[in-house]
């Protein structure tokens, strides 16, 4: 249905980010230099053992990522038996990181690798990763994530947010958390 008024067109566009200007920029940056060094160390030692460099970087990849998944996989399996929540992925998390800058062919992708695969890296990571999170929560508008959901968000063709709310005709329905109530059994 309309109403007779044209909608503005769209003029004022959304900036982007500084990581969405300079990533492409990054990555071809960051190719490069694997593609140079890979070619430095082939003039020096030869290609048969760069070609070794990058199976061995890929198995030991593998080896790490299937090794983290498990232990991961494990901790879930003890935590739903204890019936609480599994504890920070952190580490694992780190460790299938690591694991994939392994797999990923180059050299310098395999330095980073093999040094997330260090616990004090680990840490230390996984720390600066929580104050900058926590940072940007803190910076954001009370009630919101920030930028974080703002694709999520209905928009109409001019530009204004579409809000609403769900409202049920009936009272609590089972398995919604209602007080006293336990989740039915599957297995």
């Amino acid at each position: 249905m309309t109403t007779g008024s044209q909608t503005p067109p769209y003029t004022d566009r959304p900036r982007r980010s500084r990581l969405a200007r300079y990533l492409p920029l990054g990555i071809a940056a960051w190719l490069v230099l694997e593609v140079w060094l890979l070619t430095v160390v082939a003039g020096a030692a030869g290609g048969m053992t760069v070609f070794l460099l990058l199976v061995a970087g890929f198995v030991a990849g593998s080896v790490v990522i299937k090794r983290a998944g498990r232990r991961a996989f494990r901790s879930l399996n003890e935590a739903i038996q204890r019936g609480g929540s599994p504890e920070s992925g952190g580490g694992n998390g780190l460790m299938m990181l690591g694991g994939l800058l392994l797999m990923i062919p180059g050299l310098v992708s395999d330095a980073l690798g093999l040094l997330l695969l260090l616990p004090p890296v680990q840490k230390a990571v996984s720390r600066l990763a929580e104050r900058t999170f926590e940072r940007k929560l803190r910076a954001a508008a009370p009630g919101t994530l920030g930028n974080a959901f703002q694709q999520a968000r209905m928009h109409r063709p001019d530009g204004k947010v579409v809000q609403g709310e769900v409202i049920r005709d009936a009272g609590p329905q089972p398995g919604d958390g209602t007080p006293g109530e336990r989740p039915p059994l599957t297995r």
